[in-house]
């Protein structure tokens, strides 16, 4: 599955649209990773453990596009976007949604 941000694949032709497909995922953080976050917050430096969470949501929401897609009969997903949102009381769960428009290319 070829998976671009931009609205065309050079060395493609696109030859159907499917639509908007969407994946979405929502994590959770610790409390200890919390913790050791503000510490880190404190002192400066990078928070490997967020960075570790930011990631796998990422990954996950981009995967569950694809599927979809896939499952109309795509070959690829254009003009892809990411959209990270904090959610909860505390704002403590990351939401990742990841958005394209399904395509077949040649």
């Amino acid at each position: 599955m070829i998976t671009t941000t931009t609205p065309t694949i050079e060395g493609h032709k696109i030859i159907a649209y499917y639509g908007i497909v969407s994946g979405d995922t929502i994590i959770g953080a610790n409390i200890f990773r919390d913790f050791f976050a503000n510490i880190r917050d404190v002192v400066g430096g990078r928070s490997k453990s967020y960075e570790k969470v930011l990631r796998e949501a990422k990954e996950t929401a981009l995967r569950e596009m694809n599927t979809k897609a896939a499952a109309l009969g795509a070959n690829a997903v254009v003009g892809v976007d990411l959209d990270y949102e904090t959610v909860g009381g505390s704002g403590s769960m990351l939401m990742v949604v990841a958005t394209g428009t399904a395509v077949k290319v040649e």
